[in-house]
């Protein structure tokens, strides 16, 4: 990668994408997005078991899937990549690009090591927006009997305002029930 301009705008054209959808329609609406981004090198699976066949080929910096697939969905996907015994790069950075956007939700697929989340509909800038968070704020990766991924809390939920359940030693305050959709305001401050 090369560095910042002073528009802090990235050269993406040396990475690697796999982009893992079951919708013909956002597979091409992605790839379309990451040309339009300079990407050059973008390979499409349509479900998680696709995906799997082609990283034993190919190896992408970035990976983003959906999440409801079939036969293999989103969430397996990902645990086969970070936990799999043939698993080619079980720390490649994977942004979650879904719908589903309830807390327990969210906190699901922080739970099984993704990278970053994306609430649909995918706009060019939220997505390059992800990107950048993956390439500037790298998270530590965690390996331990119940998890595998990258850290899930980037600052303590006192500095970010985060109301939800809370589980470090030093945390004091009750849980939320999760069942509201969050907004996308309300994802990004997980993640920041």
């Amino acid at each position: 990668m090369r560095a910042k301009t002073e528009e802090k705008a990235y050269d993406l054209s040396q990475l690697n994408f796999l982009v893992v959808d079951d919708n013909k329609y956002m597979l091409v609406l992605l790839k379309e997005i990451l040309r339009a981004l300079n990407v050059r090198t973008v390979q499409t699976a349509e479900d998680g078991a696709d995906a799997l066949k082609i990283l034993k080929t190919y190896a992408p910096d970035i990976i983003i899937t959906d999440w409801s697939m079939s036969p293999l969905d989103g969430l397996d996907f990902i645990d086969m990549v970070r936990r799999g015994a043939d698993t080619a790069n079980p720390y490649v950075p994977v942004i979650m690009l879904t719908g589903h956007t309830e807390y327990h939700r969210v906190l699901d697929a922080i739970n099984h090591g993704i990278s970053e989340f994306l609430a649909k509909p995918v706009s060019a800038s939220t997505l390059y927006q992800r990107i950048v968070n993956v390439i500037e704020r790298p998270r530590q990766f965690i390996r331990c009997k119940r998890y595998v991924g990258p850290d899930r809390r980037r600052r303590s939920a006192k500095a970010t305002g985060y109301s939800g359940k809370l589980r470090r030693k030093e945390d004091t305050e009750g849980a939320a029930d999760g069942g509201e959709k969050m907004s996308v305001s309300d994802i990004d401050a997980m993640f920041s």
